[in-house]
């Protein structure tokens, strides 16, 4: 156990979250999302909806500050307001990060491409639909020694 760091985290996201960089990213998906074949290490959190685990990883992770949109979110087809899954999750991100986080969506298929290059599936036990979510890592604002 450590000190500081939430009970549920686990040692396999703990690991990749310090191994991540700079506008790597991590995804956070539903229970419906196929996450085994995106190629890219899968980390089971089958206690945690979409929201708590993007908790789990922003209490650690820093957003990226440098791209538009570090949280981006899968949509339905005809999706034309926020559901209420992304509407938690980006409540969430806005609250860890002390600063707004609107988010950019994505059609399901370009989410799929996109997250094939994931530094790792966070897979949780999410039901509601389209509860997915890309994770871009900034860096932490006062990072190495200060003079």
């Amino acid at each position: 156990m450590l000190k500081g760091i939430n009970p549920l985290m686990t040692p396999e996201l703990l690991g990749v979250l310090a191994r991540m960089g700079h506008g790597d990213v991590i995804a956070v998906v539903d229970s419906n999302y196929p996450a085994y074949a995106t190629g890219r290490p899968v980390i089971p959190m089958p206690s945690l909806n979409s929201p708590e685990a993007v908790r789990l990883v922003v209490e650690l992770m820093p957003l990226d500050t440098f791209v538009e949109a570090p949280v981006r979110y899968m949509i339905g087809a005809g999706d034309t307001e926020l559901r209420e899954v992304t509407r938690e999750v980006l409540a969430v991100a806005t609250e860890l990060e002390g600063r707004e986080i609107s988010g950019a969506s994505m059609e399901r298929f370009d989410f799929y491409e996109a997250a094939r290059s994931a530094s790792a599936v966070v897979h949780t036990q999410e039901t509601r639909p389209y509860g997915c979510y890309l994770l871009t890592k900034g860096v932490l604002p006062a990072f190495g020694p200060q003079d």
